[in-house]
């Protein structure tokens, strides 16, 4: 799932991605992100992963997010 397709519901984003990865600082990610990169370097920063760990660990998360967002409009529809 892009990134860009989560702005619109940034701030529910955000609460599930402190969910699951606590150490995130809302004030660094207040306004939404684009880049993938940019989220997963301060994945690393945030969480002491080497950038890559970040990567996998975002793009599963993100895998997580869209199975969960295609179950919902399975169930609205």
């Amino acid at each position: 799932m892009p990134l860009k397709h989560l702005s619109t519901n940034w701030a529910n984003f955000l609460d599930r991605l402190q969910h699951r990865f606590p150490h995130v600082d809302p004030a660094r990610l207040a306004d939404p992100v684009s880049d993938p990169q940019t989220l997963s370097l301060h994945l690393a920063e945030q969480h002491d992963l080497t950038p890559m760990e970040a990567s996998e660990e975002l793009r599963d998360f993100l895998g997580l997010e869209d199975l969960a967002r295609q179950a919902m409009e399975l169930r609205a529809g």
